[in-house]
């Protein structure tokens, strides 16, 4: 079986999961799901930065990476914003268990690229769960807004592959990744733009111009994402995250396109459409 027919398959069925996990589970399974996303893709990352001979206190860096979402979930009271609160304990204990150690040589890299790992990966795609608690006038349905960032992202993932194959000509990072071209970046944007526009009916009380802004946005975001992870990759030596997802890699690819756009969509509307 070709490796794009792989894809092809892995990506229906991984749609079709997301798809009802979003619009027909219950709130806890989607947060269940998406932890177990972020739990699965912050593993690889450290598995990806030992490759390098870094030391990561590894199983640390998974429980607080784990604890954030979940301190989003719960909606911890009085007081918001409990996934600082969790970086700054795992800030003390990975400096605690530096100074246990008996070799300091790789102390502020470990421990740098531990904290680097929980926000790029954890804190970052937390804001999934975020966008599903928004409602508001012009959003009475998160749900939609999980669905605008998912489309705009991977419908951008997927014109820029499509566009990029067929029409592709100029490189547009060579040393990172030789086979993501300008025309696809190009593409990519205008499956992103189309994505976001169709969701108006969906989300009536958003002006179009909103959604013709964020699916660029979007797009560019996931495009930036998906670069970084190749960044990420290249550094380290390897093609993929893993090999979880057969034709697709691991969990960190798929996640790539998500973990800049996410944030940005949750502040976006927060500040300028509820």
């Amino acid at each position: 079986m070709s490796n794009l027919t792989l894809r092809l398959i892995t990506g229906s069925l991984l749609i079709a999961l997301v798809g009802w996990v979003l619009f027909k589970a219950p709130l806890w399974l989607f947060a269940l799901v998406t932890i177990s996303f972020i739990g699965i893709a912050l593993n690889e990352f450290f598995a990806l930065v030992e490759l390098k001979g870094i030391v990561i206190e590894r199983w640390i860096g998974l429980l607080v990476g784990l604890l954030i979402p979940l301190s989003i979930y719960w909606e911890f009271e009085p007081t918001k914003g409990w996934e600082l609160f969790f970086m700054v304990v795992a800030f003390l204990t990975l400096f605690v268990l530096q100074l246990r150690r008996r070799d300091s040589s790789q102390a502020i890299v470990g421990i740098s690229t531990a904290l680097f790992g929980i926000f790029y990966v954890s804190w970052c795609f937390s804001f999934l769960i975020k966008l599903r608690f928004l409602t508001g006038p012009s959003v009475p349905d998160g749900r939609w807004l999980v669905a605008l960032l998912l489309l705009s992202t991977k419908g951008g993932d997927i014109g820029a592959y499509a566009v990029g194959s067929v029409f592709g000509r100029h490189t547009l990072i060579r040393r990172v990744s030789p086979s993501k071209t300008w025309e696809g970046l190009g593409g990519g944007l205008l499956f992103s733009l189309i994505a976001a526009m169709s969701l108006k009916f969906a989300l009536p009380q958003v002006g179009i111009g909103h959604l013709a802004l964020l699916g660029v946005l979007l797009g560019l975001l996931g495009q930036l994402g998906d670069l970084s992870e190749s960044l990420i990759k290249r550094d380290c030596q390897v093609k993929d995250s893993g090999t979880l997802l057969p034709g697709m890699g691991g969990m960190l690819d798929v996640l790539d396109s998500l973990l800049f756009a996410s944030p940005i969509c949750y502040f976006y509307v927060r500040k300028f459409l509820l």
